[in-house]
């Protein structure tokens, strides 16, 4: 996917560890973005106001995210992920289609949310390693953003 190796102080080994990292960090927000989106469309019940609103905010970061990550990649000289197939041959997200449940709903954000925050972790590491305190800071953001995302639906759903 390499367009151009930037001079930038990082080896070439680790530049493509890196975007391969944010690549999948880019699918798996995209992929999350986009069902917290339907979730958000198709929620019902007794606590649909909540959820409708909760749900927008976490869509809404989800959606800026993907443009910090993408934008990442290009700064790191490598492409993007741009189409449906790319972002679902990436992706270790689970489609699910809305459901009446809104309970099943947050659970599932709830274990998608955990699930990047698993993934990213390791990735901090693999960006300080190799010098690039940038990627490691926006990982580290992510990290943040899902953890404390995963706290807000663990709670609703207690």
């Amino acid at each position: 996917m390499t367009e151009h190796t930037p001079n930038i102080g990082i080896e070439n080994k680790a530049l493509k560890d890196i975007n391969a990292g944010l690549a999948q960090t880019l699918a798996d927000t995209f992929t999350l973005y986009l069902k917290t989106h339907g979730y958000h469309w198709n929620v019902t019940g007794p606590h649909f106001r909540s959820l409708h609103l909760m749900l927008e905010e976490q869509y809404q970061a989800l959606f800026a995210a993907t443009d910090e990550l993408a934008e990442r990649m290009r700064a790191l000289g490598d492409k993007a992920p741009g189409s449906m197939a790319e972002m679902l041959e990436l992706t270790t997200i689970k489609d699910h289609e809305p459901t009446e449940d809104a309970l099943a709903m947050v659970k599932n954000l709830l274990r998608d949310h955990e699930q990047v925050a698993t993934a990213i972790r390791p990735l901090v590491e693999v960006a300080e390693d190799a010098g690039d305190g940038a990627t490691a800071d926006l990982y580290n953001a992510r990290l943040a953003f899902h953890e404390q995302t995963a706290w807000m639906l663990r709670s609703f759903a207690a």
